[in-house]
């Protein structure tokens, strides 16, 4: 097995100012050991990292890390700054940074080896021998675990391995010796820890909750869901928890394990950053007796500190969109079903079907009419449901099951009251907010199995209900008709700038927080369809499709700007923009996202501004180009697509092959001797 980390591979004046410059001084190092076959390969995957989720860590660490394809052999670069760069931390910039390279197919022995470095880095006495080496030999030999940092009588490791190694891959990590917890047992927590890449943060997170269960006398058992696979709990062990900790970016696997116990649901970067709070706060979810229901399935945390089903987001912006989106992802199935059945019977029956008799009392089997009304009617019924699952599925998403009758019974009532979509949106809010009160509501242990029942759903119902009707609902609906009176008035060059405004919410994160925004106003308005609304509608769909079509465009005209993987997505992209999955374009605004974006941005408010110039509408809420049928103007509507696309790509290749133009002159002139003695001096 070739060493990790060499004195070649050791910066120990790295001069970077910035996390991109820091990252690719690193790399180079990593090139001429040849250990990475393209840079620029490789350095689009590590932004790809960055951009899920910073990796800068409290106490000046930097951790950059990421698989590819462009990675021969698994490889560590350690770089040390005076100055400190900014990798996103929360308490400044990192003086210690790590480049973190592992192939596509990395091995297990490589992927344990690295999993033992982070765990290291949780030790205050290693990261200080690092600060303090002198040597890049003696540096490398400690990172390799070959020269032991100076003690002080801590024992840094949760275990008893050898340094520079640790436990099997994905085994369950154990807090020694917890004092007990007041009746002769300690209050025992189990855990859950994975990142994106499975490399570092996992393994870190692991070690930070393990020590601070060891300090506060918890008995904390970890499962580390990393990329060399997991060892799952012993059921056991899960049975006799008293809580649950879920610190992860991706989707926890097996979530049904855990269901019945309270839950802390939290990113990553929390279980590394603030363990105590952590585990402080699921011993009071357990005093309170919040029990919460783990889903089979479902979306993992935002990436950061915040995320999941709770109180434990670090900023209310993070808690809130998280909140919204899960109301709206719940929400987009009834949306596609009910509304491409309305437009099929528009398509058979004509617009009048919407006005037909109810099929229960009327339908002929030869008639088209009937059928038409069939698919009408069940559309209807299907977009019936569309508010009370928004509103019922925030507040689940803020307070978990005992907050979906609350949540439902609000949407209900926000359309008998006619507060539409914006109604929804603070009917599921109200409802999360009322049950994580009455949550905080200290109980005796003999009520706590009826609170999530009976007590809570019938409390929260009750007074959220009483908002709905008698406090907020009325307000709202005046709120909901004047919004709809703006829609249908508008004309000339307010409805281009809302179809501008639009176009660049759709393409700015391409199936995050704003383009769901965006999506969800568009949507409220075919519950009640006008000819504004219907507008909205269609310029929403055309600017979304722009992304991935536009990518898959210059993949094709200018193949050399692109890596191997790109041009094979950007062939996968051509489909998903023409069925209206703005997230195909993803992949490639992970990787560049300073000249992406932009673009796409430029491409979709010119697609918008022209659907609405254009006069084009839609009843559609989804289908792309196969649903064009159903679109008002739809040659127009396809120009409208074609003149984003060419503007979204035409830019994307412009900075794309000025970024080629000069970046070849400057890696040569890295290369000469004298730009190495300035680089290192």
């Amino acid at each position: 097995m070739s060493e990790l980390i060499t004195a070649e591979l050791v910066d120990l004046d790295l001069s970077a100012a910035t996390k991109d410059a820091a990252a690719r001084s690193l790399a180079e190092r990593m090139v001429a050991a040849h250990r990475v076959t393209d840079l620029d390969g490789f350095l689009a995957d590590v932004a790809a990292r960055e951009a899920q989720m910073p990796t800068g860590l409290d106490g000046g660490i930097g951790i950059p890390h990421c698989r590819s394809e462009h990675v021969s052999a698994p490889t560590l670069a350690f770089g040390r700054s005076a100055r400190g760069i900014d990798f996103g931390a929360a308490d400044g910039p990192a003086d210690l940074i790590f480049l973190i390279a592992a192939p596509a197919g990395a091995d297990d022995d490589h992927l344990t080896i690295l999993s033992g470095l982070a765990r290291r880095l949780m030790d205050p006495e290693f990261t200080a021998a690092l600060r303090a080496g002198d040597d890049p030999g003696t540096v490398a030999a400690l990172i390799r675990g070959e020269e032991p940092a100076p003690e002080t009588g801590a024992a840094p490791e949760a275990a008893d391995v050898p340094e520079g190694k640790a436990p099997e891959a994905g085994a369950p990590e154990r807090a020694a010796s917890p004092a007990d917890d007041g009746d002769g047992a300690p209050f025992r927590i189990v855990a859950v820890t994975s990142c994106p890449t499975g490399i570092a943060h996992t393994y870190m997170a692991a070690e930070s909750l393990t020590a601070a269960g060891r300090a506060e006398g918890v008995e904390v058992t970890v499962e580390t869901q990393g990329s060399a696979g997991f060892s799952k709990l012993d059921p056991a062990v899960i049975a006799a928890a008293d809580a649950v900790i879920w610190a992860h970016d991706v989707e926890v696997r097996e979530k049904a394990r855990f269901r019945g116990k309270p839950l802390v649901d939290v990113g990553v970067k929390a279980g590394i950053n603030r363990p105590s709070e952590l585990i402080a706060e699921a011993r009071r979810k357990a005093e309170r007796g919040e029990i919460a229901a783990a889903p089979e399935g479902g979306d993992g945390p935002e990436a950061g500190d915040g995320g999941g089903s709770g109180a434990d987001s670090a900023h209310f912006g993070v808690r809130l969109r998280t909140y919204l989106m899960s109301g709206v992802s719940y929400m987009v199935p009834f949306v596609a079903a009910g509304g491409l059945l309305i437009a099929l019977s528009f398509a058979i029956g004509g617009y009048e079907i919407a006005d037909a008799k109810s099929v229960a009392d009327h339908f002929v089997w030869g008639q088209a009419d009937s059928w038409a009304a069939l698919l009408n009617q069940i559309g209807s019924a299907a977009f019936g449901f569309l508010v009370p699952v928004l509103a019922g599925y925030i507040a689940y998403g803020m307070a978990d099951r005992p907050a979906l009758v609350p949540g439902f019974v609000g949407g209900a009532i926000a359309l008998t009251v006619e507060a539409g979509f914006l109604g929804g949106l603070v009917a599921g809010l109200l409802a999360g907010a009322v049950v994580m009160a009455i949550q905080r509501v200290p109980v005796h242990p003999t009520l706590r199995g009826i609170m999530p029942v009976l007590v809570i759903p019938l409390i929260a119902s009750a007074v959220v209900g009483f908002l709905m009707f008698i406090v907020v609902g009325k307000p709202i609906a005046a709120l909901q008709g004047a919004l709809t009176d703006w829609l249908n008035g508008l004309s000339g060059s307010n409805a281009v700038i809302l179809g501008v405004v639009l176009g660049l919410m759709m393409c700015f994160d391409m199936g995050g927080p704003l383009n769901k925004v965006a999506y969800a106003f568009a949507v409220g308005g075919l519950a009640d369809p006008t000819d504004g609304s219907l507008k909205v509608m269609a310029a929403v769909m055309a600017a979304g499709m722009v992304p991935p079509l536009a990518l898959a465009l210059a993949t094709t005209v200018r193949k050399k700007l692109f890596t191997k993987t790109e041009r094979e997505n950007g062939r996968a992209a051509w489909v998903l923009g023409a069925s209206f999955i703005t997230e195909g374009a993803i992949p490639f605004a992970a990787a560049d996202p300073l000249r992406v974006i932009p673009s796409v941005m430029a491409g979709g408010a010119v697609t918008g501004a022209l659907s609405m110039a254009f006069g084009c509408t839609l009843r559609a809420p989804h289908g792309g180009v196969f649903v064009v049928p159903l679109i008002g103007e739809p040659f127009l509507y396809l120009l409208a697509i074609a003149a984003g696309t060419l503007v979204a790509t035409a830019l994307v290749v412009l900075l794309k092959g000025a970024r080629r133009t000069t970046a070849v002159p400057a890696r040569e002139a890295a290369t000469t001797p004298e730009a190495r003695v300035g680089a290192t001096a």
